[in-house]
């Protein structure tokens, strides 16, 4: 499937074409990457690709969501968890929070000191958007403190899980979102860092006011490539995929989360990689498993990505799974099967 735009907004069609004009040379080997299949893959399929050949995890490229592992920061303190994670494999963590409930205060200089002396690098960190609360620790409500404290940690990304919902799900109110998150990326970029927003399923959905629009293409076209970055979940882009392929009135709208990534490479420089078992009857149309369990191709994925212009050098693929029965073992296995994966005909 093409990813389609097809919309009757002469501005937003003109912005989008323009956008995909910019990604052209970094994108332009999308349609060979692409291949002739979207389908994820079965993990049998996934497995096949192990063996003899680059591997396509590039080095040093390989983190983890440290919401995956609350339950073990929170019982074990931060020290125990990296450690774990290093003996893993894992080269990055991504805070969510400062301190996720671990025994005792922590201060930002200690959890510097920690993630660099277990060997791992910081890479980026969720906040929240906004809160009708004023003291709020979010974007809208308290931005200053949260760039000094990104930059204190060393950060080169920092960013929000929440989305662009704050005005609704209108155009408007998407492109009023979109005014802000320049904002945030401006004064992010003023200190060397990149701002980012990571996506859920919704995105992908159609605005209210406008049916044939979907809001996903609203982000991407209203904010600046300079100074806005996306971070793609890729499970909750396929879940998107099986809930948002249609419109309301039926007609279809299928879109490739692979594609959009082709399109603007340079705009995706972080990544959940989080897997599931493909399931009709579920919402989503997956559920959601520990990663190497589920039918996601993460072989194809991630090759694709990183055969674009410095692919195998500009883009960080972190672990995630949001509730794992056991998120040591989810940890573990993640790594083995994600560090497992051979580029096909090498």
């Amino acid at each position: 499937m093409r990813r389609t735009t097809r919309t009757t907004d002469p501005e937003l069609a003109h912005k989008l074409s323009r956008r995909n004009m910019l990604g052209v040379a970094a994108g332009a080997t999308a349609a060979a990457l692409l291949g002739g299949t979207t389908t994820p893959a079965s993990a049998a399929e996934t497995g096949a690709s192990s063996g003899r050949g680059r591997p396509v995890l590039p080095p040093g490229r390989l983190g983890i969501q440290l919401y995956s592992l609350r339950d073990k920061v929170s019982t074990l303190g931060f020290a125990k968890v990296f450690e774990e994670l290093r003996r893993f494999g894992y080269d990055e963590v991504e805070y969510a929070g400062y301190s996720q409930g671990a025994a005792g205060p922590i201060t930002l200089t200690q959890l510097k000191r920690l993630t660099r002396d277990h060997g791992l690098r910081a890479i980026g960190s969720h906040v929240g958007y906004y809160s009708s609360d004023p003291t709020a620790y979010t974007f809208a409500q308290n931005l200053t403190k949260v760039l000094d404290d990104a930059q204190a940690l060393g950060l080169r990304h920092i960013g929000t899980a929440s989305g662009p919902w704050r005005y609704g799900a209108t155009v408007d109110g998407w492109k009023r979102c979109a005014e802000e998150f320049n904002h945030y990326g401006a004064e992010a970029k003023k200190r060397g860092m990149k701002f980012y927003q990571h996506n859920h399923a919704e995105e992908f959905s159609f605005a209210t006011d406008r049916p044939d629009v979907r809001l996903y293409d609203v982000l991407l076209a209203e904010t600046d490539p300079d100074l806005v970055y996306l971070e793609m979940d890729i499970y909750w882009a396929y879940a998107g995929q099986f809930r948002f392929g249609r419109r309301a009135d039926g007609t279809p709208a299928p879109f490739d989360p692979l594609a959009y990534v082709l399109k603007h490479p340079d705009r995706y420089p972080l990544f959940h990689v989080k897997d599931g078992e493909h399931d009709t009857s579920a919402r989503d149309g997956y559920r959601m498993v520990d990663v190497g369990d589920g039918d996601i191709d993460y072989q194809r994925f991630i090759s694709a990505v990183t055969r674009t212009h410095g692919g195998r050098r500009d883009h960080h693929w972190q672990a995630e799974h949001d509730n794992p029965v056991e998120s040591f073992t989810f940890a573990r296995k993640a790594s083995t099967h994600l560090h497992s994966l051979r580029e096909k005909h090498c």
